[in-house]
């Protein structure tokens, strides 16, 4: 917390101390009232460098601790959250008409999704503010993330989630040891019932559009991209967008880069949506104010009809000289399969969204051929093997003989 210099309210401005309890602006309210971490770049020019960071042998989000709103000496989790690995698939490269195509696959933290990063920030500041329980809303990702992260801090946690969520993500919250509530509701219904529950036993608040300093930890994605490209920025980074955290944290990262003078650019973002619940990426195409949607798309970790961080999300496309788009959930089963056929990486349909947007705006010229890319899958597949297998199909069925297994094979077309 040494290099934190306090909070700002984004809409008003107004400046709080880095406080316990502190999480919204008292004057603009929860909704509009999204705080931001502020820091003293200055400090941090002064005591770390990317040459120093080099000598960091620990390869999790702590590599940062300059640019994270924690205190050294807290206790951590024994999980390894970041580190995950930047490939550049030649396949899918060629597929999609990209020379310079990487994939971040966020998929490898330990509960098998990007929220991770944000998670293990919430149980951290948890036992800096003495909280003894820690709770969220979550259409999965964030809800396993907690529960993955609280169990290694020993700390008891309450999620809530939304009837649809998918019983891989259940059966990791139970596994984990959460006290798990399954809302008769969407996810607007679950956020509302978590943030009363959490008012009325005061919980520690892990919903990260409301907890400003789980951003921090989302943003460490775009220092780990900048590092492993050698602080060389890409052009685009890609990525879905439910409430707008994530894509906010992106944006943050790289900014913190710039203001320390690590990188010498900014890239453009762009954020993804399905047209199932698409609030941002309409609101950002038609130029318009965002509305909320109806919440009908098997991607599930980004089905949020009604976004808690809209103005951060759309904030960051903009500033970046961006875009957003909106792809079917065809265009997403089909990304899943591209993926892994051509990359060997298996992506949950909220995780592979974005390559699903990057087709389409590979294919209309906005993304061009000589353009480095970064595509960040925020979600393994195994959360989500029913739509996995809707995606690619059952296996080949035969009888235990060769009799039978060569003329189905010819059948198929693949001997």
């Amino acid at each position: 917390m040494e290099n934190v210099l306090g909070l700002r309210c984004l809409h008003c401005g107004k400046e709080y101390p880095a406080k316990a309890g502190i999480f919204t602006c008292e004057v603009c309210g929860q909704k509009a009232g999204i705080l931001d971490v502020e820091y003293d770049y200055g400090k941090i020019k002064r005591s770390t460098s990317r040459e120093s960071l080099a000598r960091v042998k620990d390869p999790s989000i702590f590599r940062y601790l300059p640019f994270l709103p924690i205190r050294p000496e807290t206790p951590r989790p024994h999980l390894r959250v970041g580190g995950s690995p930047l490939y550049r698939p030649p396949g899918l490269g060629r597929a999609l008409g990209l020379g310079k195509l990487y994939v971040k696959d966020d998929g490898q933290n330990p509960t098998a999704s990007l929220k991770d990063r944000a998670s293990v920030i919430a149980v951290i500041k948890a036992v800096e503010e003495k909280a003894t329980t820690v709770a969220c809303s979550s259409t999965g990702n964030a809800a396993s993330s907690l529960a993955g992260s609280a169990a290694a801090m020993g700390i008891p946690s309450y999620i809530f989630v939304p009837a649809r969520a998918p019983q891989g993500k259940i059966a990791q919250l139970l596994v984990f040891g959460a006290h798990v509530i399954s809302v008769q509701g969407n996810y607007e219904d679950t956020f509302r019932l978590s943030s009363q529950a959490i008012e009325r036993w005061g919980w520690y608040n892990r919903n990260a559009a409301v907890n400003p300093y789980l951003v921090e930890g989302k943003k460490t994605v775009a220092l780990e991209i900048a590092e492993q490209l050698n602080w060389q920025v890409p052009d685009w980074v890609v990525l879905s967008v439910g409430d707008g955290c994530t894509i906010a944290g992106v944006w943050k990262g790289f900014r913190d880069l710039y203001n320390v003078g690590w990188i010498d650019r900014l890239p453009k973002l762009a954020g993804i949506q399905s047209t199932g619940c698409s609030p941002l990426a309409d609101a950002f195409l038609e130029n318009r104010p965002w509305q909320p949607a109806e919440e009908n798309t098997l991607a599930d970790s980004i089905a949020v009809g009604v976004p808690r961080n809209p103005d951060k999300a759309l904030r960051a496309v903009r500033e970046s000289g961006g875009t957003m788009a909106a792809v079917s959930d065809g265009e997403i089963l089909a990304a899943m399969r591209l993926l892994g056929a051509t990359a060997g990486v298996f992506g949950e349909p909220a995780g592979v969204t974005g390559v699903a947007g990057l087709k389409r705006l590979s294919a209309a010229g906005v993304i061009k051929e000589e353009d480095t890319v970064v595509a960040i899958v925020t979600g393994n597949g195994l959360k989500d093997v029913k739509n996995a297998i809707a995606a690619v199909g059952e296996p080949l069925k035969v009888e235990p003989s060769l009799e039978a297994l060569i003329p189905k094979l010819a059948k198929e077309g693949w001997r």
